[in-house]
This record gives C-alpha cells, sequence and structure tokens, in this order.
C-alpha cells in the first residue's frame, strides 16, 4: 500500500503528464486521492500542474477544509466538485479535472460524447454527457455534476473542461485520456463526413465483453440524460445493473463462450488489461 508521500509525487507525476499532453494550460486543473473517509489529498490553487513537487499538496477533510498545507499553499478552488464526487460515489478513490482541446470543444459546442464508434470507448468510457454550466468554485459547478454521478464515471463540464474519476489515481487519470481521445477521434471523422456508428446489436455484445470483464465503475448508463432520453448510446434495450455486471442480453446468449472469450482476450490486450 501506498504511503502519502508516494501517493504525493503519484499525484505530481500525473500533473505533469496532464500539463505535457496540453490538457491544461498554465494552473488549469486539479487532481485529488482519497486517503481515507475523512482524509483527502489534493493540489494547491494557483500553480501548473506541470510543476509541482510533493510539499505542493495540500490535505483536506470531507468538507474541504484544511487539514495540512504547506506556507503558500491552499487547496484548489475547485475541491467542492471533488468532495461532492467523493460523497456520492464511495465506489471513487481518485477525481481528475482538467481542459484538454478536443474534449472542451465539445463542451464549449454543447455537443455531449455518445457516439459509439470505437470498441474501447463503449467498453471501457461509456457515454459521456454534459453537466450544465456553472460559475467556477462556487457551488455550482457539484451541484449540476451531481445528478450525472450515479450513472456516469467521466462529464464534460459546459463551456469549461473535463472531469473523470475513478477507483485510484491513475484510473481516473486513463479515463481523462480516454475522453480526450475519443473526442478527438470524433472530431476528425466529423471531418471526413461523420463517424460510422456501431448498430444495437454490436453495442450490446460490447456492453456483455464489459461485464464478462467484470471492470468497475457506473457504465453504462440505463438512460443518457443528453440525447433526448433515448438510451445510452441509442441502443434502446439495455438491461444490467450499476456495477457492469447485470444482466446477460438475449444478444449476448446467442453468442458462443469461445467467441466471446476471444474478443474479451483482443479488447482486454487493446486496453492494456
Amino acid at each position: 500500500m501506498q504511503n502519502e508521500f508516494e501517493i504525493k509525487k503519484q499525484i505530481c507525476d500525473i500533473g505533469k503528464r496532464i500539463y505535457n499532453r496540453n490538457m491544461v494550460a498554465a494552473n488549469d486543473g486539479n487532481i485529488s486521492v482519497k486517503l481515507n473517509d475523512h482524509e483527502f489529498l489534493c493540489t494547491p490553487t494557483g500553480v501548473s500542474k506541470g510543476f509541482m513537487t510533493p510539499e505542493y499538496i495540500c490535505k483536506v477533510d470531507e468538507n474541504g477544509n484544511v487539514i495540512q498545507a504547506n506556507k503558500g499553499f491552499k487547496p484548489s478552488s475547485e475541491i467542492k466538485m471533488h468532495m461532492r464526487v467523493y460523497a456520492k460515489r464511495p465506489d471513487v478513490g481518485a477525481v481528475v479535472h482538467a481542459h484538454p482541446t478536443f474534449a472542451t470543444s465539445f463542451a464549449i459546442a454543447g455537443i455531449p460524447l455518445t457516439q459509439p464508434i470505437m470498441p474501447e470507448a463503449v467498453i471501457a468510457l461509456g457515454c459521456v454527457p454534459i453537466a450544465e454550466y456553472g460559475t467556477p468554485s462556487t457551488m455550482e459547478i457539484p451541484d449540476n455534476v451531481e445528478k450525472y454521478l450515479p450513472y456516469y464515471d467521466a462529464v464534460l463540464l459546459e463551456s469549461h473542461g473535463a472531469l473523470t474519476w475513478s477507483t485510484d489515481l491513475l484510473a481516473a487519470y486513463h479515463k481523462m485520456e480516454s475522453v480526450e481521445f475519443y473526442a478527438e477521434l470524433l472530431y476528425k471523422s466529423k471531418m471526413l463526413g461523420g463517424p460510422k456508428e456501431f448498430d444495437k446489436n454490436t453495442i450490446e455484445k460490447l456492453y456483455e465483453i464489459r461485464r464478462q470483464m467484470g471492470l468497475p465503475g457506473k457504465h453504462p448508463a440505463n438512460l443518457c440524460m443528453n440525447k433526448d432520453t433515448k438510451n445510452c448510446h441509442n441502443c434502446g434495450c439495455h438491461s444490467h445493473s450499476d456495477n457492469g455486471t447485470g444482466s446477460v442480453s438475449s444478444i449476448a446468449k446467442s453468442a458462443s463462450p469461445e467467441v466471446v472469450a476471444e474478443i474479451t482476450k483482443k479488447v482486454m490486450q487493446q486496453l492494456g488489461l
């Protein structure tokens, strides 16, 4: 198990990654990690995420109050958003907020990432809705994000950026990478005349692969709130539990165990699992 200093170093490493990947500019973005129900580590306000060292990292309680911070540092002004995620999702161990350029462009344009265009995105990410605009550093953002927390593991923040969360920091960061990669591919495919979306049968098979893999998180959502009450990925016919291990669809039942096993193996290799 990692000690606090090792976690602080990992936060700094992830900060450098999001900075070097052009997911943040200047002092943008914030990162947090849950130590226990009452203690959380987080990045400070007003510093570049690409140049942090462990002594920059602050410790707060579940209400965002400072437990420990070195002189000259105070917690991110967006810590309220992180605390809301932890409060509503006890399975979450880390939260990442960034402004990746393609994903943020979709957030500014008001376009959610809901088109099923590649297996990895459908299996590992699911739909990414847009949480309504809120004034930064106020309770408006956490209030607007809250209704999406039971159903998704990532959201776009209208005219702001992206927010991802998962069981640990590396997994939360990987979701941010996946959101940006998905957004970039969707953008470029639109420039080529529009993406070819998977049909309902293909999506159901991909969802069943996810169930077989037992991946954590709240995916896929039973109801995608940003697609005019249509179900997630426009399937219209899902039946599964929040933890991704729900009942097997009739379509998936028709596939042989050998086929499912082989597809699962290939997808897991592509996802690096």
